[in-house]
C-alpha cells in the first residue's frame, strides 16, 4: 500500500479544513500588505517578513524565505505582487523537500521486517502524546500492522491508564507495570512480548517531564540500551509530538529533546485549533528533522501522514 492511497478526496478535506485556520489568518495579512502594489520591493519583502515570523514560521527560516525570494526579484529583475503567492508556495515547498527526504519510512505502510519496528515516542505531557499514540495504533492496525504498546511514562499514573485505555480501545495489547515502575523495564518487556508475538510495530510512551534535563537524557538512553540487548537497531525512530498551537514554545520543547534524544521524526498536533500552522515549517526547517504525522482533529483518522505536497497546497488553495 503506496503513502498516496491515504489521500482519498475525504482526507483532503479534512486536511483542508483543518489548516483553515492558518490560511485564513497568513493570507489575510499577506493580502493586506500588499495593497496597493504591484511589484515586490523590499516594504514588500519587510512586510512579508513580519507576516511569516507572526505566523510562527521562525526568525530563521523566515530569513532564509525572504533571502531566497531577494534572489529571485535580483535575478528576475521584476516580480508582480501577483506572483508572490506562487513564490511563497515554491520556497516552501523546496523547504519542506529537504527535511522530508530524512524520513526512514513513510505514512502507515513500511517494508516487511524480520523484527518488529519500534518507535519511541517523546514529548511534554498535555501535546496530545497518549492521543497519537492511541491514533497511530489504529492506523497501523488498520494498515495490516500487528501492534503492542508499552506503557513506560511510569512517572504518572494516568499516563499508564490513559494508555491502556487507547489500547483497549483500539483493540492492541499493552504492556504495564504501573506508575512507580523502572521505564526501561517496562520498554524491555514489551520488546520482548512483541517479539513473541511476531508483532510489526511496538510504540513505546516515555515520561515527558523536562525539569530535568540530564535525568531525562539518562532515563532516555536507559530504555534505548535495554531495547538493544534484544534488538540492536531499536528504536528505529525517535518520535517527537509537539502541540503545533503552543507556536515558538513547541520550538523550544524540540531544541530540549533534541539535545537529549536522537529525534528522528516529528508529530505536529493540534493543527485544527491553531492559526500557528507556519510552525511545521519552521520546526521541519530547523531542525533538519522531518515531520511525519500531524494531527488535524478528533477523530482516530485525523492523524494523517505529512505530505509536503499536500501540505502546501491545502495552505495555498
Amino acid at each position: 500500500m503506496g503513502i498516496f492511497s491515504f489521500f482519498s478526496k475525504e482526507k483532503k478535506q479534512d486536511l483542508d479544513k483543518g489548516l483553515e485556520k492558518t490560511k485564513t489568518s497568513f493570507f489575510g495579512k499577506l493580502s493586506k500588505a500588499i495593497i496597493g502594489k504591484s511589484k515586490v520591493d523590499d516594504e514588500v519583502l519587510d512586510n512579508l517578513e513580519e507576516i511569516l515570523v507572526t505566523s510562527d514560521v521562525g526568525v530563521e527560516t523566515t530569513l532564509r524565505i525572504i533571502e531566497r525570494i531577494q534572489s529571485r526579484v535580483a535575478r528576475d529583475k521584476f516580480l508582480g505582487t501577483s506572483e508572490l503567492n506562487q513564490i511563497l508556495r515554491e520556497e516552501i515547498s523546496a523547504l519542506l523537500d529537504e527535511t522530508s527526504k530524512g524520513l526512514l519510512v513513510e505514512g502507515f505502510d513500511f517494508p516487511r521486517r524480520d523484527t518488529p519496528y519500534v518507535i519511541m515516542v517523546v514529548g511534554v505531557n498535555g501535546v496530545g502524546k497518549t492521543t497519537t499514540i492511541g491514533k497511530l495504533a489504529y492506523q497501523f492496525k488498520a494498515a495490516g500492522k500487528t501492534v503492542v504498546l508499552g506503557a513506560a511514562d511510569t512517572f504518572r499514573a494516568a499516563a499508564v491508564s490513559q494508555l491502556e485505555i487507547w489500547a483497549e480501545r483500539v483493540g492492541v495489547p499493552c504492556v504495564s507495570q504501573g506508575m512507580g515502575a523502572d521505564p526501561a523495564s517496562v520498554a524491555f518487556d514489551t520488546l520482548k512480548s512483541a517479539i513473541a508475538r511476531e508483532a510489526d510495530v511496538v510504540i513505546i510512551d516515555t515520561a515527558g517531564r523536562l525539569h530535568n534535563k540530564i535525568g531525562l537524557m539518562n532515563e532516555l538512553s536507559k530504555i534505548r540500551k535495554v531495547m538493544q540487548k534484544l534488538l540492536p537497531d531499536a528504536p528505529q525512530e525517535v518520535l517527537l509530538v509537539l502541540d503545533a498551537s503552543t507556536g515558538q514554545n513547541a520550538i523550544e520543547q524540540a531544541k530540549q529533546f533534541t539535545a537529549a534524544t536522537e529525534v528522528n521524526a516529528l508529530a505536529l498536533t493540534k493543527l485544527d485549533g491553531t492559526a500557528k500552522g507556519g510552525v511545521v515549517i519552521g520546526i521541519s526547517d530547523q531542525f533538519r528533522i522531518p515531520v511525519k504525522y500531524i494531527g488535524i482533529g478528533e477523530k482516530m483518522t485525523d492523524l494523517q501522514p505529512f505530505i509536503k505536497d499536500e501540505f502546501v497546497d491545502s495552505l495555498f488553495n
